[in-house]
């Protein structure tokens, strides 16, 4: 059976199988009903039913056809119990007929956007058609858009290529909208205004379509900041448009300066010792070559980064006007644009305390120093002996000093406007005097004859010397501004009456203290648990007498 049918859509044509006579009949009795749009995503499976209704009709041909320019071919028909796919058509080896009489097409392709016929012939009873046309749809790539690696210039008389966007993979063919920021740019394809896109379209041998768009600009100072980027539209089945987003780029731009600045990184006050960063710049792009002098010479040993410029561990002499220079040719004539910045540099100078050295003094005398500095600004003097701060000015003065006032004194100088800026310098102070024994503490002992361990500690200057009565084995070590003799003995009968006399002396006199030798006390548990026991001890002998007793009486 022939499968290609011409298109005739204005005449009537009946058949009469059965006696093989022609009949023209002035109506048509035989309906059809196909799903008029089908809509699927490319490699899908799809299935394009087919009904009718031909009343009386002993037998029905059902044919399935594709119409090029003109031209229908028929792919696959249904006639009593035979179906068939047609050979040699581009559908041959991809469409099955199901016993319903649709038509199934294993996986959709592009090519498959088309209109499908169905064609019922039912004899004497008339031929009619319906078409269903299938759409098919592939979802792009992610957009990807690129930015120019050009400077741009806005002083530019004409609009510059600022971006390129393209998005691949698509069906139906997709759209790109640009962006600037977050608001849409207006499609422009003018190229005499200042901002227009040049899309392009290619169709891949898949039939998917590759889209581009060129953005061109007049690119302003204000762009500097903005975001491009562009969205690809399309359209999915059963949906409304549907969009993704490309990464966003931003521009390099030349702009020529309208401000210039020159001015101290360093947060805090400058002080000797710091590294000092200083930064030219101006609101231009790109940023010009500078020049850094300090007066009128050059700067030695100074570490440079572009605008930047570090003066490592800054001196007083580091003070001074700084300046920063460029030569500007953005215009015709070029300038010379200069800015100074003036540094100041904190100082303290190291503190000196008078008289110096240290100082010697006898118990009772009086003890006046003097600390001194000068600054770059107002500062602080404090007299301390360890963390306790005894005077707010350079003067220290001691009335009647005592062993106790012998130690370490520290003198602070401090600038107070500026963190971290301060000189310390110290002084000890040694009183001459006798020696002063601390209070004894007593030695404890389980019980008379055991060792004992007694710790003499005194205070004196020159360093005294110790004697014990009665004695044993001693060891002398420094604590602080005290020495302390240790001795060891046994607790004898008359240690423990009498005690051990410590005695310190040096060329000013002596001091002695007697140290106790005394019995550990027993602990409130201890002496409970001893109680105890000797209730317990009572009870049992209390118990055995009467045990006795009754013992006798049974014998009588």
């Amino acid at each position: 059976m022939d499968g290609t049918v011409m298109s005739g859509r204005n005449s009537l044509l009946c058949t009469l199988l059965l006696l093989g006579l022609q009949v023209c009949w002035a109506a048509v009795t035989v309906k059809v009903a196909v799903t008029p749009k089908v809509e699927v995503m490319e490699g899908q499976p799809i299935k394009l039913p087919c009904t009718y209704e031909a009343p009386g009709a002993s037998m029905v041909l059902v044919e399935w056809h594709i119409e090029n320019q003109g031209v229908r071919t028929r792919i696959s028909f249904h006639s009593g119990g035979e179906k068939k796919v047609d050979d040699g058509t581009p559908y041959t080896s991809r469409v099955t007929m199901g016993n319903d009489n649709s038509l199934n097409i294993a996986a959709v392709t592009v090519s498959d956007e088309r209109s499908f016929i169905c064609l019922v012939n039912s004899g004497v009873q008339g031929v009619s058609e319906a078409s269903t046309q299938v759409k098919v749809y592939s979802e792009p790539d992610e957009p990807a858009a690129v930015g120019s690696t050009q400077l741009l210039s806005v002083t530019s008389d004409k609009p510059e290529e600022v971006g390129t966007c393209t998005a691949k993979n698509g069906h139906p063919q997709p759209r790109i909208i640009w962006y600037k920021d977050t608001s849409p740019l207006p499609e422009v394809k003018d190229i005499n205004e200042d901002m227009y896109m040049a899309p392009s379209v290619v169709k891949e041998s898949s039939g998917l379509y590759t889209i581009y768009s060129r953005l061109f600009m007049k690119v302003t100072k204000a762009d500097k900041d903005s975001e491009f980027h562009c969205v690809v539209e399309y359209m999915m089945p059963n949906s409304s448009p549907l969009q993704k987003n490309s990464p966003p780029f931003s521009l390099n731009l030349h702009y020529p300066m309208e401000v210039m600045t020159f001015s101290l990184v360093n947060k805090d006050p400058v002080k000797e010792g710091d590294d000092v960063t200083m930064k030219c710049e101006t609101d231009g792009n790109p940023q010009p070559s500078f020049d850094f002098l300090k007066a009128v010479n050059s700067l030695d040993g100074v570490v440079s980064d572009g605008g930047s410029v570090t003066l490592p561990r800054v001196t007083r002499d580091s003070a001074g006007n700084y300046t920063c220079s460029f030569l500007d040719c953005d215009f015709s004539d070029c300038e010379e644009i200069t800015r100074t910045l003036p540094l100041s540099v904190h100082y303290l100078d190291p503190v000196k305390i008078e008289p110096a050295g240290p100082q010697e003094a006898k118990k009772g005398d009086t003890v006046e120093l003097q600390c001194r500095t000068k600054a770059s600004t107002d500062y602080t003097l404090e007299w301390k002996k360890d963390s306790t701060v005894l005077f707010r000015d350079g003067a220290l003065s001691l009335k009647s000093v005592s062993l106790a006032d012998a130690g370490v004194y520290t003198c602070e100088g401090a600038v107070p406007s500026v963190p971290g800026l301060m000189n310390k310098a110290t002084v000890e102070l040694v009183v001459a005097g006798g020696p002063e024994i601390d209070a004894p503490t007593n030695g404890e002992v389980e019980k008379e004859g055991e060792s004992v361990t007694l710790r003499c500690s005194a205070q004196g200057y020159p360093s005294p010397q110790f004697t014990w009565k009665p004695s044993g084995k001693e060891s002398v070590n420094m604590v602080g501004n005290k020495m302390v003799s240790t001795l060891t003995l046994d607790a004898t009968a008359a240690v423990m009456k009498d005690g051990v006399v410590c005695t310190a002396s040096n060329k000013y006199g002596e001091d002695s203290k007697t140290f106790q030798v005394v019995l550990k006390k027993a602990d409130s548990n201890e002496a409970a648990h001893a109680d105890r026991g000797r209730h317990l001890s009572v009870s049992l002998l209390l118990l055995s007498s009467l045990f006795s007793g009754l013992f006798l009486v049974y014998n009588v």
